[in-house]
């Protein structure tokens, strides 16, 4: 049997739900394909700039309702043993991408949007239409986004250049019982990885970090990896050894590539990580998801609305905006994860950092964007 609908979404993770919320607000036909039943955790930073308040008010979406945690201050460690605290310019929350992600999907079905839990198999584009097959369906649709996260297999069917290239990353998260301050997110440098840490809803404190994978094939668990690497940097040590596990076990994720992506691949309309990972040094990888949303949603809505000429400009156009709001962000946090990889340059930067801290602030300022309001 086969479903016929304007646009079809791929995934349904912060982008694609956000997406499918805009797109149904403007009055139109929008399907939802996502793999897993919500609610469900996920490897994620869950921290959210609020540049992204406006677009969800705006979306009439009641944020506040899941009592996120209020984070105002910035805190990174290095390695060495330094460590340099700020104001966050915009501030932001702390949700988890179980509460925020099953929030917006209850969302989208009171409004009456089809979301389909299913697995796709095949992307095809002929005749200036899709067909997409999942595991026990097929739909045609004149539009699609891609919303399906940092990697599938769906890349591997298209062909993506940067699935064929081996990451050196694994990430890993846990959610945990600890006393740390609810208004910063922290960011820590240890050997050969980065970890972010913050407080979510109901007080959890979310530790999600990334790793080198040859180094932590060498240890014989995650417990050993921590305790021999994370370790070393002192003030990840004693925020692990006073917090209590409330995961069986930590989420893991491997082959995470920070290698440049397309926003457009196959006339597929690429969002958040499906287009471009963001490096945690940055941790805005959710704000970056909801905002492509928005672009992709208004620029789809111009284009059915005759506003925008041909499918090839609707393209161009997505590209262009999408490089103008997120290339410079993901160029700043290689340029970050290469300077902290060496420990000379580490020095150098948090030494620099220290006597001109103003310098941070600017640093913050490349990797977060204004606030994302709606011009009607």
């Amino acid at each position: 049997m086969q479903s016929e609908t304007e646009i079809l979404i791929i995934g349904g993770g912060l982008a694609g739900l956000t997406a499918a919320l805009h797109l149904n607000k403007l009055g139109l036909n929008v399907i939802l394909i996502e793999q897993d039943p919500y609610p469900h955790h996920k490897v994620c930073g869950e921290y959210i700039s609020n540049e992204v308040l406006p677009y969800f008010k705006w979306l009439g979406l009641n944020i506040e309702s899941l009592m996120p945690a209020l984070i105002s201050e910035l805190l990174f460690t290095s390695l060495s043993g330094k460590s340099i605290q700020t104001k966050l310019p915009l501030g932001g929350f702390g949700l988890s991408r179980y509460t925020i992600d099953h929030y917006l999907y209850t969302e989208l079905i009171s409004r009456n949007v089809k979301v389909i839990h299913d697995r796709v198999v095949q992307v095809n584009f002929a005749n200036d239409q899709f067909i997409v097959e999942t595991a026990t369906n097929s739909f045609t649709a004149a539009y699609v986004i891609g919303a399906y996260g940092k990697r599938s297999a769906i890349d591997v069917k298209l062909n993506r250049k940067f699935i064929s290239k081996q990451s050196p990353y694994l990430a890993v998260k846990a959610h945990y019982q600890a006393d740390f301050p609810n208004d910063v997110v922290s960011l820590h440098n240890f050997e050969g990885g980065y970890c972010g840490v913050s407080k979510v809803e109901n007080n959890r404190l979310n530790i999600c970090y990334l790793a080198n994978y040859e180094s932590f094939k060498k240890h014989k668990n995650i417990l050993a990896y921590q305790e021999n690497i994370l370790y070393k940097n002192s003030y990840l040590k004693a925020i692990f050894e006073k917090a209590e596990n409330l995961f069986d076990t930590p989420l893991t994720i491997s082959q995470v590539s920070f290698e440049a992506k397309e926003p457009v691949y196959n006339h597929i309309l690429m969002t958040g990580d499906t287009a471009g990972l963001i490096h945690p040094l940055c941790g805005n990888g959710m704000a970056m998801a909801i905002h492509s949303a928005k672009i992709v949603s208004t620029l789809l809505h111009q284009k059915i609305n005759g506003k925008i000429s041909s499918r090839a400009t609707l393209e161009n156009y997505y590209t262009m905006q999408w490089n103008r709001e997120f290339k410079n962000r993901l160029k700043m946090g290689r340029i970050l994860s290469s300077l902290l990889k060496n420990n000379n340059l580490e020095r150098f930067t948090m030494n620099t950092l220290g006597k001109m801290p103003f310098l941070l602030n600017q640093i913050i300022k490349q990797t977060h964007g204004k606030p994302i309001t709606i011009t009607t």
